[in-house]
């Protein structure tokens, strides 16, 4: 069973998508879009999956410890999670609010520690688990306007690597996965004219597709990963 985070529309419901096309039952954790949710869950079902919808925030420790053990008591085999679900408040460091700075670190990092530490228990008791975190080439590069943001997606690596060591005995991998400029809704609704100066600085000339995104994170979900822990996998066109 995977858990995919903030999963009812762009990169989280194509890697939820993704998941289910390669042969895994997906949860679709939700917020506020309860309607797409239910979406991305008829079209999981339609590829044979088993598919259900979960609203927590997961900003929230509590709503996600006890959402996050009303999932291991129903279904006992959370195996792989994705921690997608993230947030930006862009804005130049000296504009910015100390209430826009918390809302993406309490998002973004705490968020994933809140769902990583309700899941765990079920992974290590199974003795096999994939968890895979969706930062960002931000975090590697940086960006003007977006210091809070950036430094989420940055902490996710320190996150990761870590914990990847911690959890190799456990037969639990943890990686990164960096996505560059890719076709959703934050990109697709930039003016043009910046959006024509983000893919002169693409090698690729394109943006990359949710779906691409998708992929990679079922291979890092795969067996095939048995021995890939710890790792930043960048998919960014070459950028």
């Amino acid at each position: 069973m995977s858990l995919v985070t903030g999963s009812s529309r762009g990169i989280g419901a194509s890697i939820a998508i993704a998941l289910a096309e390669a042969g895994s039952d997906v949860l679709i954790n939700y917020v506020q879009n309860e309607q797409a949710a239910d979406q991305i869950v008829k079209m999981i079902r339609r590829t044979g999956r088993r598919a259900d919808k979960i609203k927590f925030d997961v900003a929230n420790f509590a709503e996600t410890t006890r959402a996050i053990n009303t999932i291991g008591d129903e279904f006992l085999n959370i195996d792989i999670l994705v921690n997608n679900a993230g947030t930006n408040r862009d804005r130049t460091f000296i504009k910015m609010t100390k209430s826009e700075w918390d809302l993406v670190i309490d998002v973004n990092i705490n968020g994933m520690f809140n769902v990583t530490k309700a899941v765990l228990p079920y992974m290590i008791s199974r003795g096999w688990g994939r968890i895979v975190n969706i930062s960002s080439i931000v975090g590697l590069t940086g960006n003007v306007g977006q210091t809070n943001y950036a430094t989420s997606k940055a902490a996710m690596i320190g996150f990761t690597k870590s914990l990847a060591k911690e959890l190799a005995p456990k037969h639990v991998t943890v990686n990164v996965v960096a996505p560059g400029f890719t076709s959703t809704d934050m990109v697709e609704n930039l003016p043009v004219p910046v959006k024509q100066n983000l893919l002169e600085m693409i090698p690729l000339k394109r943006f990359a597709h949710p779906s691409e995104v998708g992929r990679l994170v079922c291979y890092l979900a795969s067996p095939s990963s048995d021995y890939i822990t710890g790792e930043v996998f960048t998919i960014s066109g070459g950028l």
